[in-house]
């Protein structure tokens, strides 16, 4: 092969790699909101859920044992920008099998805005064709959070 052709198809390798340290039986279970908040606000920058938004993912297996936490985003005072290819793709390689979505309001109101409601119901359609279900969505401060789930917002699949 000649240094033209080398340069002309030449590609990048993409390698997927997968590796989880945490026993299975040492996994957090989540068994349900108050349980996902709970470890949402044990990772969450406590300098930060006051200041400005920020985006966070849940990625669980059968049995809602918790694979892993992503911080997907980081926005301003009123609003984050979460790309569902980026959490997608992290859910894939972490094989998880349902995902609760995480985003902080810093103004500390609970209720959600129409485009929370928006990306909420973009990832649970992605979420729908790539069979990785949206079991809920929370908007958290550091008293309390908002359930989509629980005020049907998002419906079980």
């Amino acid at each position: 092969m000649t240094e033209t052709s080398r340069t002309l198809f030449a590609v990048s390798e993409i390698e997927l790699i997968y590796r989880n340290d945490l026993d299975p039986e040492d996994r957090i279970k989540i068994s349900g909101t108050e349980t996902a908040y709970q470890l949402l606000l044990s990772v969450w920058d406590e300098n930060k859920i006051q200041l400005v938004e920020q985006f966070y993912m849940l990625m669980l297996d059968r049995d809602n044992s918790c694979l892993g936490v992503s911080h997907l985003a980081t926005g301003g005072v009123s609003s984050c920008i979460v790309d569902p290819k980026v959490a997608f793709a992290t859910a894939l390689k972490a094989r998880a099998t349902g995902l609760i979505l995480a985003h902080n309001h810093p103004s500390g109101d609970l209720r959600p805005s129409r485009a929370d409601q928006l990306v909420t119901q973009k990832f649970v359609e992605a979420g729908r064709f790539l069979d990785i279900p949206i079991i809920d969505h929370l908007i958290v401060n550091p008293y309390s959070f908002y359930s989509f789930a629980s005020h049907d917002l998002i419906q079980p699949q």
